[in-house]
């Protein structure tokens, strides 16, 4: 008797292959019956769970950019000070990384083959850079920070925590807590004694 996967459940495992084989081998160069061969279904079965290749890649740059987003307004929401926020965008990014290094790999390499739905990530993507500078502006403001171009500061920090999905895959263990801190203090207090 043949198991029976429920769609929901069929559909992550798609959206989970797909990630990695992108990563893998690029978004362009990943076709449907590569797709289906992997997950040891018939090429015709996917189209049941699945319209398109530019479904699948809009799913998951989406759905982890809206989780970046969602992160970001909370963040934003907080009392906390400007430093206490930037340590938690470090966290957000590990533990979002750590748990999709795959997906991050998508968003950070193929979100130009977004078709229809490239504006609105790259919406999503300057508004969390703009709320992102906002907190370095606040901080430099409240002399939190140094009086540093916060462009630079940005590009300096977003930019090691957007390669983080290259590293982390690489550490065997890791723990989440442990390097969102260790992250923090190199980031925000650098490596000067």
């Amino acid at each position: 008797m043949k198991k029976i996967i429920p769609t929901e459940t069929r559909k992550q495992e798609i959206f989970a292959t797909s990630a990695k084989l992108f990563k893998e081998k690029g978004y362009s160069a990943v076709t449907m019956r590569d797709l289906a061969q992997t997950l040891g279904i018939k090429a015709a079965s996917l189209y049941n769970h699945i319209h398109s290749k530019q479904e699948i890649l809009s799913h998951i740059i989406l759905s982890i950019a809206e989780e970046f987003t969602e992160g970001m307004t909370q963040i934003l929401n907080s009392k906390e000070s400007s430093i206490q926020k930037l340590k938690k965008i470090i966290i957000l990014h590990v533990e979002i990384t750590s748990n999709n290094s795959n997906g991050m790999a998508s968003l950070n390499n193929d979100w130009m083959h977004l078709e229809e739905k490239q504006d609105y990530y790259l919406e999503l993507r300057l508004n969390y850079e703009d709320n992102f500078r906002s907190i370095i502006k606040q901080g430099i403001a409240s002399n939190e920070l140094k009086a540093v171009d916060p462009d630079v500061t940005l590009f300096s920090i977003l930019s090691t925590l957007r390669s983080l999905y290259l590293w982390i895959p690489k550490k065997e263990e890791i723990n989440k807590d442990v390097l969102a801190g260790n992250l923090g203090e190199v980031l925000l207090d650098g490596i000067n004694k």
